[in-house]
């Protein structure tokens, strides 16, 4: 042990053992793997009278030589310490955070992130779970859970109540923060208001945080059901040393649902659509657009070898369906799923995250379109700067938005009515930080 760390060390073991004792060495007798009560001998002179009385034994080491011993010991503990530093260099893991640990997603995300995952090749990763609103004791019994997993890869995992050491290193961060529950309709648009505003401080925190904590080519993923897009954009405002193309609001839950809902309507599976489209709010007033859907494997008139696809839209004949019950079918899948099993739709907003952390990583095959709210460069109208879900695709690392997507009169008076509820949402959020001096 180092000299540095003794007085620490001395005074658990006391403290532990009901002892008391001061100087150094401190000796005690216990019988090992027996269990018991340790018995506190004392110091070395104290030693000394136990085994003389007890065993006949007289040590005739001299206090020279305990020096010269101590002395080398010192040296020996220092290199082992500089050769562990050493290792802990080389070794490197790659820190994965994420927030509203105990977030039902979480739990089935963090299994995917190791098998399904673009990090199966990575030697070693640190995983660390932050959730503000969890005890210490819930957190642990995640981290025991996950510990029981068995994970090859997985170097460490730690807890965290707190934000003093919040995103520290991270590489890639995924928050899952819900908060409480959206206003209802006895409450009105005051409690809205509270809701929006303390989403508002605590992602103004989290982005003052990652500025001074997070790797600087971090990638985040915001999930959740509830400001997602005003979630990212706060992120962004908040953390300047970021590049904005590395922050992310995932929109792939819905893309699921509606692809659910229109392989139901035209009797294949669920990965035989692709590319739709979902505009605007992830979390608010969003638009499924099916300009570039296509379905695979569909038994119609027209057949055709394998990769051979129809247009949705040419397939989907009730167009009345596709006007009235389409659009409410998607918005109302996820609380149908949570009145029916009492939780939220964790397994598919987990699988919808994993998608995008492939694809971000690993790249897109044969440039497959996903929905991903991103700050605007003013693209279709949408002002500069705001957090809109818009196609893109992945390539190299990188995501790009689809510049060649049709806009016509209807679909531009909804993506207006979702720009004006962003909008209302950020001058609410803006109205919080002018409040705050300390942002």
């Amino acid at each position: 042990m180092h000299p540095s760390d003794w007085k620490k060390w001395l005074e658990d073991t006391c403290s532990s053992n009901g002892w008391k004792h001061e100087t150094c060495p401190i000796i005690w007798r216990e019988l090992i793997n027996r269990g018991g009560k340790g018995m506190l001998l004392g110091g070395f002179s104290d030693f000394l009278e136990y085994v003389q009385g007890y065993y006949g034994v007289t040590s005739d080491m001299g206090t020279d030589l305990m020096v010269k011993i101590a002395s080398e010991n010192l040296r020996t503990t220092e290199l082992c310490a500089q050769e562990e530093e050493h290792r802990r260099d080389l070794l490197k893991p790659f820190h994965i955070w994420v927030s509203s640990a105990l977030n039902p997603t979480c739990f089935t995300l963090i299994p995917l992130l190791f098998t399904a995952g673009p990090f199966r090749a990575v030697p070693t990763i640190s995983l660390h779970l932050l959730d503000m609103d969890a005890t210490e004791e819930s957190l642990l019994a995640l981290k025991m859970e996950v510990e029981d997993l068995a994970l090859a890869q997985l170097h460490e995992i730690t807890i965290h109540c707190d934000m003093s050491q919040a995103f520290l290193s991270a590489g890639l961060i995924i928050f899952l923060d819900d908060g409480p529950p959206m206003y209802n309709g006895r409450e009105g648009r005051s409690s809205e208001a509270i809701v929006l505003t303390k989403v508002a401080e605590r992602y103004r925190l989290y982005g003052q945080l990652m500025e001074g904590n997070a790797h600087p080519d971090v990638r985040v993923l915001v999930a959740g059901t509830v400001y997602v897009n005003l979630k990212c954009s706060l992120l962004i405002e908040s953390v300047t040393s970021i590049c904005p193309k590395r922050f992310v609001a995932i929109a792939t839950q819905l893309e699921g649902q509606a692809r659910a809902q229109l392989a139901e309507k035209l009797a294949v599976k669920s990965p035989d659509i692709s590319d739709v489209i979902v505009w605007g709010n992830i979390s608010g007033t969003f638009h499924i657009d099916l300009q570039r859907a296509k379905v695979f494997r569909y038994k119609g008139a027209i057949c055709g070898p394998a990769g051979f696809s129809h247009p949705v839209l040419e397939m989907v004949y009730d167009q009345k369906w596709l006007k009235d019950d389409f659009p409410t079918l998607v918005s109302s899948r996820h609380s149908a799923i949570s009145l029916r099993t009492n939780r939220p739709a964790a397994i598919s907003a987990s699988n919808g995250i994993i998608s995008v952390v492939c694809a971000w990583y690993d790249g897109s095959l044969h440039h497959e379109i996903f929905s991903l709210g991103v700050p605007s460069t003013g693209h279709f109208g949408i002002p500069v700067g705001l957090v809109f879900s818009v196609p893109v695709s992945f390539c190299h690392g990188s995501w790009s938005v689809h510049s060649d997507i049709t806009i016509d009169d209807e679909l531009k008076c909804k993506l207006d009515i979702a720009i004006n509820e962003l909008m209302v949402e950020k001058d609410i959020a803006d109205g919080v930080r002018k409040k705050d001096p300390t942002t």
